[in-house]
């Protein structure tokens, strides 16, 4: 049974058959190799922490500028399982580089995505990607990929922020926000990370902060996360 709002496995299966109707063999081979139930408590899925740098906010105007990738799973994180890749976009904005520091002379030797699209697709390749605050990595990996192949990128993936949010509810915030004349909770990665007494990272480098959300998603699991619950109580 599906208790989440997707059903992955069969969305994924549809992904699969719709790519080798297109010709779209390494996508049809990315859909197909994903067969984790539903059911599956969390403890057992395997992960990989996602993050990606951009050159702005918005997926049609704006590119990736890297990505970094870690597996994890909910008991740990595996470090030396990581990989990043500084990818060059069409463009550079120049006011984006005080963000990522990833500078013109970084990019102009770097593989366009569509080179690094193959070994994106075998990173994530039967996993449930990690990744603080989806619709950067889903809208923009979406987009880019549907722009090279014709077909946008779809992954199931759990969301640190959302986790952190279940703890703050939007009526309880409000409330207690007026009586304690405090501000809202904030939900950024660092601030997350702040109160479970994680160390502090120098941010906007997609491989630290997909290393950060994946010791995140660690502190929550042992502070308000069971593990044993089924992991479409948690993916999206």
């Amino acid at each position: 049974m599906t208790h989440g709002l997707t059903d992955w496995p069969r969305l994924m299966a549809d992904h699969a058959a719709y790519a080798e109707q297109r010709g779209q063999r390494a996508l049809a081979d990315y859909y197909r190799a994903f067969d984790l139930s539903p059911d599956t408590p969390l403890a057992d899925v395997p992960l990989v922490s996602l993050d990606i740098e951009t050159t702005g906010l918005n997926p049609t105007r704006d590119a990736i500028v890297s990505i970094g990738l870690v597996s994890c799973n909910a008991q740990s994180v595996r470090c030396g399982e990581s990989w990043y890749q500084v990818v060059r976009p069409r463009h550079l904005n120049i006011d984006s580089i005080p963000l990522h520091r990833i500078t013109h002379s970084e990019v102009r030797d770097a593989p366009p995505l569509v080179e690094v699209l193959p070994e994106l697709l075998k990173q994530l390749k039967g996993k449930v990607a990690l990744v603080h605050y989806h619709p950067v990595e889903r809208e923009f990996l979406g987009h880019a990929v549907k722009q090279l192949l014709g077909q946008a990128l779809y992954f199931p993936l759990l969301d640190t922020m959302l986790l952190e949010a279940r703890l703050y509810p939007r009526e309880s915030r409000r409330w207690f926000g007026w009586w304690r004349a405090k501000r809202p909770v904030s939900l950024r990665l660092a601030d997350c990370r702040a109160r479970y007494h994680l160390p502090a990272y120098q941010p906007h480098h997609a491989l630290t902060d997909a290393i950060a959300t994946a010791e995140l998603l660690q502190a929550q699991r042992c502070r308000h996360i069971d593990a044993s619950r089924p992991v479409s109580h948690y993916w999206r």
